[in-house]
């Protein structure tokens, strides 16, 4: 199966949680910045997109790529998403967790376009950091690789 994993990142966590997402895939996975992308990298199987959430949304390049593909350019391709984030549960804020609930996290979001785009959902998925800039929380990298294997 022909994967391609799109990523967007701000102090490399992303990044890192996209190359493990690659390994989890296999050989026959690619990996793009989202700056690279070209119309002919989306002739896959499997597209897995993912981003920094940051202020509750993708990042502005990710969005403006994403909604830029063409109607139906997705149809019959399997789409998931994903994105890293602080836990809001670790950070203990009822303003926060209440804003959560409103505003939501980039990978639901993500999704909600790639499905809008014709693409059958595989799921979403979250990985942490310990505070905006990162580091990963311990173990992330594995669970990114597991996660991966069960999208195939």
């Amino acid at each position: 199966m022909k994967s391609l994993v799109i990523y967007d990142s701000v102090f490399g966590n992303t990044e890192k949680i996209a190359r493990a997402i690659v390994d989890g895939l296999g050989e026959t996975s690619s990996l793009k910045h989202v700056s690279t992308v070209k119309p002919d990298d989306l002739n896959v199987d499997l597209l897995v997109v993912g981003s920094p959430t940051r202020a509750f949304n993708a990042m502005p390049t990710l969005n403006s790529f994403l909604r830029s593909l063409p109607s139906d350019s997705l149809r019959s391709v399997r789409v998931a998403s994903f994105d890293t984030r602080v836990d809001v549960g670790v950070v203990d804020s009822k303003v926060l967790s209440t804003m959560v609930k409103f505003f939501g996290y980039a990978g639901e979001k993500i999704l909600k376009i790639l499905v809008s785009k014709g693409g059958q959902s595989v799921g979403t998925k979250a990985f942490f950091v310990l505070d905006k800039e990162g580091p990963l929380k311990d173990g992330e990298i594995l669970r990114a690789q597991e996660w991966a294997k069960q999208l195939h």
